[in-house]
């Protein structure tokens, strides 16, 4: 995965804290908390989630995430007396931006150049799948059981769809191998 939590969180409060006083990064801090402390309840199974909503593990970490990164900000702020948030002021925030414009420009370099490659197979698919964690769980535990990466073991279930006339998709049993 290439951003994160960490990196959500630093990138959203870098821009959402720019221009905003002291007073108002305070308040972002309390609601960082209490957002951070509901998605860990949700994580524990007390409260529910939106089908189609987030993994729970990885919004949890990133309102943790935020909510430290509000907290750096608000003791930064102090320890320097400053008025309001400017990013550019902000030496250790800077660096992780520029951190995370290298490695995203680095990312779509090595995209640009797989898809000169990919031209060559066409109908191949490079895909980045997010699964909940109790579908990474059981694959990790069948990927370590066959020798194999993940992926290998998704690329497999992959080669034995079948697709019924009625649309209905399935994958007839089978062991992963190498």
């Amino acid at each position: 995965m290439m951003w994160s939590a960490q990196d959500v969180a630093r990138d959203e409060v870098r821009r959402q804290a720019s221009g905003l006083d002291v007073a108002a990064v305070a308040e972002k801090v309390a609601e960082a908390a209490v957002r951070e402390r509901e998605t860990a309840e949700r994580l524990r199974g007390n409260g529910s989630f939106y089908t189609f909503e987030m993994d729970r593990e990885r919004l949890a970490f990133i309102w943790l995430a935020k909510h430290a990164e509000w907290r750096r900000v608000r003791d930064l702020m102090r320890a320097l007396g400053w008025g309001v948030y400017e990013p550019e002021q902000d030496v250790q925030g800077s660096m992780w931006a520029r951190e995370r414009e290298e490695r995203l420009a680095g990312a779509l370099e090595a995209q640009s150049a797989s898809g000169e490659q990919g031209r060559e197979g066409a109908d191949e698919l490079h895909a980045e799948v997010w699964l909940s964690a109790a579908s990474s769980r059981l694959l990790r535990s069948v990927a370590y059981r066959a020798g194999l990466p993940p992926s290998q073991v998704l690329a497999q279930l992959a080669e034995r769809i079948v697709v019924g006339e009625d649309g209905t998709v399935s994958v007839p049993p089978f062991t992963a191998s190498q």
